[in-house]
Protein backbone atom coordinates (compact mmCIF):
# COMPACT_ATOMS: atom_id res chain seq x y z
CA UNK A 1 0.00 0.00 0.00
CA UNK A 2 1.29 3.43 -0.85
CA UNK A 3 0.24 6.62 0.15
CA UNK A 4 -1.43 7.15 -3.45
CA UNK A 5 -3.86 4.03 -2.49
CA UNK A 6 -7.67 4.44 -2.20
CA UNK A 7 -9.24 4.42 1.35
CA UNK A 8 -12.87 2.96 1.23
CA UNK A 9 -14.91 3.67 4.61
CA UNK A 10 -17.70 1.05 5.09
CA UNK A 11 -19.89 2.53 7.79
CA UNK A 12 -23.21 -0.10 8.53
CA UNK A 13 -25.93 2.79 9.99
CA UNK A 14 -29.32 2.08 11.14
CA UNK A 15 -30.82 4.97 12.60
CA UNK A 16 -27.50 6.83 12.30
CA UNK A 17 -29.12 10.52 11.10
CA UNK A 18 -28.16 12.68 14.46
CA UNK A 19 -24.78 11.31 15.05
CA UNK A 20 -23.22 10.56 10.73
CA UNK A 21 -23.02 14.30 9.67
CA UNK A 22 -20.26 14.80 12.24
CA UNK A 23 -18.70 11.44 11.34
CA UNK A 24 -18.27 12.13 7.47
CA UNK A 25 -17.45 15.92 8.06
CA UNK A 26 -14.44 14.77 10.04
CA UNK A 27 -13.67 12.13 7.45
CA UNK A 28 -14.12 14.84 4.58
CA UNK A 29 -11.51 16.82 7.03
CA UNK A 30 -8.96 14.02 7.30
CA UNK A 31 -9.03 12.62 4.13
CA UNK A 32 -8.90 15.66 2.32
CA UNK A 33 -12.10 14.74 0.17
CA UNK A 34 -10.75 12.15 -1.30
CA UNK A 35 -11.37 9.16 0.64
CA UNK A 36 -15.15 7.09 -0.41
CA UNK A 37 -17.53 6.65 1.72
CA UNK A 38 -19.86 3.37 1.67
CA UNK A 39 -23.02 4.15 3.85
CA UNK A 40 -25.36 0.75 4.12
CA UNK A 41 -28.45 2.54 5.47
CA UNK A 42 -30.18 -1.06 7.46
CA UNK A 43 -33.35 -0.12 6.82
CA UNK A 44 -33.40 2.74 8.95
CA UNK A 45 -36.28 4.81 9.51
CA UNK A 46 -35.10 8.71 10.31
CA UNK A 47 -33.37 9.73 7.18
CA UNK A 48 -29.69 8.25 7.32
CA UNK A 49 -29.42 7.68 3.59
CA UNK A 50 -30.24 11.46 2.98
CA UNK A 51 -27.78 12.85 5.79
CA UNK A 52 -25.00 10.98 4.08
CA UNK A 53 -26.58 11.87 0.23
CA UNK A 54 -26.36 15.51 1.58
CA UNK A 55 -22.18 14.64 1.64
CA UNK A 56 -22.38 13.68 -2.09
CA UNK A 57 -20.99 17.45 -3.46
CA UNK A 58 -17.83 17.20 -0.70
CA UNK A 59 -16.60 13.48 -1.23
CA UNK A 60 -17.32 10.13 -2.92
CA UNK A 61 -20.32 8.92 -0.95
CA UNK A 62 -22.22 5.75 -1.92
CA UNK A 63 -24.73 5.23 -0.19
CA UNK A 64 -26.46 1.82 -0.35
CA UNK A 65 -30.15 0.85 1.12
CA UNK A 66 -31.79 -2.22 2.78
CA UNK A 67 -35.22 -2.24 2.80
CA UNK A 68 -35.53 -3.45 6.24
CA UNK A 69 -33.25 -3.84 8.89
CA UNK A 70 -30.99 -6.84 8.77
CA UNK A 71 -28.53 -6.62 11.68
CA UNK A 72 -24.95 -5.45 11.69
CA UNK A 73 -23.62 -8.64 9.92
CA UNK A 74 -25.59 -8.03 6.61
CA UNK A 75 -24.66 -4.50 6.57
CA UNK A 76 -20.98 -4.84 6.95
CA UNK A 77 -21.14 -7.81 4.14
CA UNK A 78 -23.06 -5.26 2.03
CA UNK A 79 -20.40 -2.93 2.28
CA UNK A 80 -17.15 -4.87 2.45
CA UNK A 81 -18.39 -6.63 -0.96
CA UNK A 82 -19.17 -3.31 -2.57
CA UNK A 83 -15.76 -1.78 -1.46
CA UNK A 84 -13.96 -5.09 -2.45
CA UNK A 85 -15.60 -5.04 -5.84
CA UNK A 86 -14.64 -1.19 -6.40
CA UNK A 87 -11.34 -1.28 -4.50
CA UNK A 88 -7.95 -1.87 -6.19
CA UNK A 89 -5.82 -4.92 -4.14
CA UNK A 90 -3.67 -1.86 -3.44
CA UNK A 91 -6.53 0.16 -1.62
CA UNK A 92 -7.65 0.16 2.38
CA UNK A 93 -11.02 -1.02 3.21
CA UNK A 94 -11.82 0.63 6.64
CA UNK A 95 -14.70 0.00 8.45
CA UNK A 96 -16.37 2.12 11.63
CA UNK A 97 -19.42 2.46 13.70
CA UNK A 98 -21.06 5.37 12.10
CA UNK A 99 -22.50 6.92 15.68
CA UNK A 100 -19.79 8.82 16.07
CA UNK A 101 -18.02 6.60 18.36
CA UNK A 102 -15.19 5.58 16.33
CA UNK A 103 -12.75 9.09 15.38
CA UNK A 104 -11.79 9.21 11.52
CA UNK A 105 -8.77 10.96 13.42
CA UNK A 106 -7.45 7.27 13.96
CA UNK A 107 -7.53 6.29 10.14
CA UNK A 108 -4.08 7.72 9.42
CA UNK A 109 -3.10 5.68 11.77
CA UNK A 110 -4.45 2.49 10.73
CA UNK A 111 -2.81 3.25 7.29
CA UNK A 112 0.37 3.64 8.46
CA UNK A 113 0.31 0.43 9.70
CA UNK A 114 -1.48 -0.73 6.68
CA UNK A 115 1.76 0.31 4.88
CA UNK A 116 4.59 -0.75 7.30
CA UNK A 117 3.18 -4.27 5.82
CA UNK A 118 0.08 -5.07 8.40
CA UNK A 119 -2.75 -7.01 6.16
CA UNK A 120 -4.94 -6.37 8.84
CA UNK A 121 -5.16 -3.47 11.52
CA UNK A 122 -7.04 -3.35 14.58
CA UNK A 123 -8.01 -0.06 16.83
CA UNK A 124 -8.46 -1.98 20.29
CA UNK A 125 -9.00 -1.40 23.57
CA UNK A 126 -5.68 -3.61 24.82
CA UNK A 127 -3.37 -2.02 22.75
CA UNK A 128 -1.20 0.75 24.86
CA UNK A 129 -2.05 3.99 25.10
CA UNK A 130 -5.85 3.44 24.46
CA UNK A 131 -8.64 5.25 25.83
CA UNK A 132 -12.77 5.13 26.27
CA UNK A 133 -15.03 7.91 27.41
CA UNK A 134 -18.47 7.58 28.36
CA UNK A 135 -18.47 3.80 28.20
CA UNK A 136 -21.13 1.80 30.84
CA UNK A 137 -19.54 0.15 33.62
CA UNK A 138 -21.92 -2.52 32.37
CA UNK A 139 -20.74 -2.60 28.87
CA UNK A 140 -16.99 -2.59 29.51
CA UNK A 141 -17.41 -5.41 31.92
CA UNK A 142 -19.34 -7.58 29.11
CA UNK A 143 -16.62 -6.42 26.50
CA UNK A 144 -13.80 -7.26 28.87
CA UNK A 145 -15.53 -11.11 29.62
CA UNK A 146 -16.25 -11.80 25.99
CA UNK A 147 -12.65 -10.61 25.12
CA UNK A 148 -10.92 -12.87 27.77
CA UNK A 149 -12.89 -15.82 26.68
CA UNK A 150 -12.01 -14.94 22.82
CA UNK A 151 -8.72 -15.14 23.68
CA UNK A 152 -8.61 -18.18 25.07
CA UNK A 153 -10.47 -19.70 22.28
CA UNK A 154 -8.81 -18.86 18.84
CA UNK A 155 -5.37 -17.37 20.12
CA UNK A 156 -4.75 -15.56 16.90
CA UNK A 157 -1.48 -14.13 16.50
CA UNK A 158 -1.52 -10.12 17.05
CA UNK A 159 -5.04 -10.15 18.05
CA UNK A 160 -6.19 -9.00 21.77
CA UNK A 161 -9.74 -7.21 20.75
CA UNK A 162 -11.61 -9.76 18.64
CA UNK A 163 -15.07 -7.46 18.87
CA UNK A 164 -14.32 -3.62 17.88
CA UNK A 165 -15.48 -2.77 14.31
CA UNK A 166 -12.62 -0.29 13.84
CA UNK A 167 -10.95 -1.60 10.91
CA UNK A 168 -8.75 -1.78 8.25
CA UNK A 169 -8.04 -4.35 5.76
CA UNK A 170 -5.48 -4.60 2.76
CA UNK A 171 -8.29 -5.09 0.25
CA UNK A 172 -6.58 -7.77 -1.47
CA UNK A 173 -6.98 -9.81 1.99
CA UNK A 174 -10.36 -9.44 1.54
CA UNK A 175 -10.95 -10.17 -2.43
CA UNK A 176 -8.99 -13.37 -1.86
CA UNK A 177 -10.90 -14.18 1.22
CA UNK A 178 -14.31 -13.35 -0.94
CA UNK A 179 -12.80 -15.23 -3.86
CA UNK A 180 -12.35 -18.67 -1.47
CA UNK A 181 -15.30 -18.27 0.82
CA UNK A 182 -18.15 -17.37 -1.76
CA UNK A 183 -21.21 -16.71 0.03
CA UNK A 184 -19.72 -18.31 3.30
CA UNK A 185 -17.81 -15.29 3.53
CA UNK A 186 -19.72 -14.28 6.81
CA UNK A 187 -22.48 -16.45 8.06
CA UNK A 188 -23.16 -14.85 11.58
CA UNK A 189 -25.70 -12.33 12.23
CA UNK A 190 -25.18 -9.45 14.77
CA UNK A 191 -22.16 -8.49 16.32
CA UNK A 192 -20.30 -11.04 16.15
CA UNK A 193 -19.32 -10.47 12.51
CA UNK A 194 -16.12 -8.69 13.42
CA UNK A 195 -14.89 -12.03 15.50
CA UNK A 196 -16.27 -14.05 12.32
CA UNK A 197 -14.26 -11.98 9.90
CA UNK A 198 -10.71 -12.39 11.82
CA UNK A 199 -11.52 -16.18 12.19
CA UNK A 200 -12.04 -16.70 8.65
CA UNK A 201 -9.44 -14.15 7.46
CA UNK A 202 -6.56 -16.61 9.57
CA UNK A 203 -6.59 -18.93 7.05
CA UNK A 204 -4.62 -16.91 5.02
CA UNK A 205 -2.28 -16.12 7.69
CA UNK A 206 -2.41 -12.18 7.47
CA UNK A 207 0.35 -10.21 9.44
CA UNK A 208 -1.88 -8.29 12.10
CA UNK A 209 -1.31 -5.00 14.27
CA UNK A 210 -3.11 -3.40 16.56
CA UNK A 211 -3.06 0.50 17.68
CA UNK A 212 -4.58 2.43 20.77
CA UNK A 213 -8.54 3.08 20.13
CA UNK A 214 -9.79 6.25 21.38
CA UNK A 215 -13.39 5.07 21.81
CA UNK A 216 -15.88 8.11 22.45
CA UNK A 217 -18.98 6.77 23.70
CA UNK A 218 -19.95 9.85 25.33
CA UNK A 219 -20.80 11.34 21.82
CA UNK A 220 -22.64 8.54 21.15
CA UNK A 221 -26.50 9.85 20.30
CA UNK A 222 -29.32 7.48 21.55
CA UNK A 223 -29.24 3.99 23.29
CA UNK A 224 -26.90 0.66 22.54
CA UNK A 225 -28.41 -1.15 19.74
CA UNK A 226 -26.60 -4.34 20.83
CA UNK A 227 -29.02 -7.07 22.40
CA UNK A 228 -27.18 -8.05 25.18
CA UNK A 229 -28.46 -11.39 26.09
CA UNK A 230 -28.52 -12.36 22.17
CA UNK A 231 -25.13 -11.13 21.23
CA UNK A 232 -23.36 -13.63 24.47
CA UNK A 233 -25.16 -16.67 22.96
CA UNK A 234 -24.18 -15.71 19.65
CA UNK A 235 -20.32 -15.64 20.56
CA UNK A 236 -20.74 -19.15 22.41
CA UNK A 237 -22.14 -20.71 19.59
CA UNK A 238 -19.09 -19.03 17.28
CA UNK A 239 -16.27 -20.52 19.81
CA UNK A 240 -18.35 -23.95 19.63
CA UNK A 241 -18.92 -24.17 15.79
CA UNK A 242 -15.90 -22.16 14.45
CA UNK A 243 -13.56 -24.12 12.97
CA UNK A 244 -9.55 -24.21 13.25
CA UNK A 245 -8.35 -20.66 13.31
CA UNK A 246 -5.02 -20.40 12.32
CA UNK A 247 -5.25 -23.10 9.11
CA UNK A 248 -3.38 -21.52 6.12
CA UNK A 249 -5.21 -21.63 2.67
CA UNK A 250 -3.21 -23.90 0.43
Amino acid sequence: MTDASGVWIVLPAYNEAAGLPELLRAAEAVGRGAWHVVVVDDGSQDGTADAARAFAGRLPVHVLTHAQNRGLAAAIRTGLEHAARAAAPGDAIVTMDADNTHRPEQIPDLLAALRGGAEVVIASRYAPGARQAGVPRHRALLAAGVGWLLRRRFRLSGVRDYSCGYRAYRASLLQRAMAVYGDRFIEARGFVVMTELLVKLARFGPRVVEVPLDLRYDRKVGASKMPTAATIAAYLRLMATAGPAARRDA
